[in-house]
């Protein structure tokens, strides 16, 4: 019996910490969708992710940018042309392999996504304004810790 109900605890806890992190996406979402919209008005969330994994990566092939993200390859060449349209980002030869190219962030998508970041770039710091450092960083292990298990 005190096994199940260490099962159903254990459940109990997981389901909890899955609305939890449901909320936590939903607002995310909208800080995003709102970040997009700054960023070049019309943009999708979604191009919004590819942008920023862009940057985050500084120089990336398509390929690699596809298994990253677990993106259809159709799908995403047509988002990098509009980013590449946009003049987000820009395409450079990639010296490892001649068929295929780099992708970076250009100057002014640089520019863009920091102007575009600004308004909400506080949001997180605020939120953990009293928390003490070591929690954040706890909180950082854990999450990753989390992220890397759930990749399986």
């Amino acid at each position: 019996m005190a096994g199940t109900d260490a099962s159903q605890a254990r459940t109990d806890a997981v389901r909890a910490l899955e609305a939890e992190f449901g909320e936590l996406i939903n607002r995310f979402r909208r800080v995003i969708s709102e970040n997009a919209e700054r960023l070049s008005p019309g943009m999708l969330p979604a191009a919004y992710k590819v942008f920023t994994t862009i940057v985050r990566r500084e120089s990336v092939t398509q390929a690699a940018l596809a298994e990253q993200l677990m993106l259809d390859k159709g799908q995403l060449s047509r988002t990098v042309r509009e980013l590449e349209q946009r003049g987000l980002v820009q395409r450079a030869p990639d010296p490892a392999d001649g068929r295929s190219s780099l992708l970076s962030p250009t100057a002014e998508g640089l520019r863009r996504l920091h102007a575009a970041r600004a308004p909400r770039e506080d949001l997180l710091l605020n939120a953990l304004a009293d928390w003490p450092l070591e929690d954040i960083h706890e909180l950082t292990r854990l999450l990753h810790a989390l992220s890397e298990t759930a990749r399986g």
